[in-house]
């Protein structure tokens, strides 16, 4: 049986991450901004629900991936540099793991909104 109040409290944890991760997180903020402009752009060019699907799903990997990062790198700085050497190298890898994510989604973007230009401004 779903206990109701168990699951709105795992809601409510889950949006107090989220908020707290986006007002310590600059780059967080930059990538929703970002994800706005690109929602935005798929109204203004009425794209179809395939390109809206894979849309979703890039921002959303980006996202994700930043989020990981920071818990990652919370994680991390508890052990600091001077107890374990792999530190730094667990945040470089964090950090290419968002890397790769958003320049997918730049593909992504660049593949669905390319032609959507090309066509308007000519």
């Amino acid at each position: 049986m779903i206990r109701f109040n168990r699951l709105v409290k795992s809601f409510s944890y889950a949006f107090k991450g989220l908020i707290k991760t986006f007002r310590e997180e600059q780059n967080l903020r930059i990538q929703t901004v970002l994800s706005l402009v690109i929602f935005v752009l798929g109204i203004y060019f009425e794209i179809s629900s395939l390109k809206w699907t894979l849309l979703i799903l890039a921002v959303g990997l980006v996202l994700v991936a930043e989020i990981t990062n920071s818990a990652v790198e919370r994680i991390t700085d508890v052990l600091k540099p001077r107890i374990n050497s792999y530190v730094k190298e667990i945040k470089d890898i964090m950090a290419a793991a968002v890397l790769l994510s958003s320049l997918s989604a730049l593909a992504v973007g660049l593949i669905i909104f390319w032609p959507y230009f090309l066509d308007n401004f000519k």
